[in-house]
């Protein structure tokens, strides 16, 4: 096995100590057209009652894949790769025991070739080391004609909350000599670089940008902002600077009700296997 990077081996530490987060942060937060932002994946799986092999990569604590399991839809398959022991125990506890869990890199998956229909990643592929790597095994996993549906971030805190939170932050992490942890390939942040990634494979690419809302109580905000990675490493004294500090900036945008309005960007790539 290759050695990791320090940024693999803190999100799977971070995800061992942390499981479910990322369904915690997402699964209640409508978005534009979608029930959440799991569902704007969902959506890219068809309803038809033929056989059905669904991957879904970096499946964290099975919440999309419990989505699709409630469907009880006939000839779905359904499976979940992680690397986080963590991540499937929690996937393994939600979900149907025909649900296949495999532990196992997006690197190197022993899913068979030509086996899956449709794969679904929901705010991870960003995030992974070697990326061409990781893309030459969905190709090779896809089916000729199948379906690419991956989320990503897009926008982290809309609106001024984002703003001032930026401005709280990028101090503190300063001070606190917080390391930069370089996580994922620059070519996801952009269109251009993931024609550049997917063209030779793939066509049909395109884009969807959604926005999810959300509408805090500030401590609320700050109970699911402090599960970030970047937060996540502060030092606990920075930890509480930063609260303080960031609940005081935002202190002016509250509402009648006392909540903030934020939300996070989000975009869906979607491709088909040539």
């Amino acid at each position: 096995m290759p050695l990791r990077s320090p940024a693999e081996r803190y999100l799977e530490d971070f995800h061992q100590r942390q499981p479910g987060t990322t369904s915690a942060a997402f699964a209640e937060l409508a978005a534009v057209k979608y029930s959440s932002s799991y569902a704007a994946l969902t959506a890219h799986v068809p309803t038809a009652q033929s056989p059905l092999s669904v991957l879904d990569l970096a499946c964290g604590d099975g919440y999309l894949l419990k989505l699709l399991a409630d469907r009880q839809q006939p000839g779905l398959q359904l499976t979940g790769v992680d690397m986080s022991q963590a991540e499937l125990d929690a996937a393994r506890l939600r979900l149907p025991v025909n649900v296949t869990l495999l532990k196992e890199r997006a690197q190197a998956l022993s899913v068979a070739t030509a086996s899956v229909d449709v794969l679904l990643s929901h705010m991870a592929i960003m995030l992974m080391d070697d990326l061409e790597q990781v893309l030459q095994e969905v190709q090779r996993v896809l089916r000729s004609g199948g379906t690419l549906a991956v989320l990503i971030g897009r926008s982290f805190l809309l609106g001024p909350v984002g703003d001032a939170f930026l401005e709280a932050f990028r101090p503190i992490a300063k001070e606190d000599r917080l390391p930069n942890l370089q996580m994922g390939d620059p070519r996801t942040r952009n269109e251009d670089g993931w024609r550049t990634l997917l063209d030779d494979h793939f066509s049909d690419l395109s884009f969807e940008d959604i926005d999810v809302h959300w509408q805090p109580q500030p401590e609320a905000l700050w109970t699911s902002l402090k599960e970030t990675y970047d937060i996540d490493r502060l030092t606990v004294p920075a930890k509480a600077r930063l609260k303080e500090r960031f609940l005081a900036s935002i202190a002016h945008l509250q509402q009648s009700d006392g909540s903030v309005s934020t939300g996070w960007g989000l975009r869906v790539i979607s491709a088909r296997r040539r």
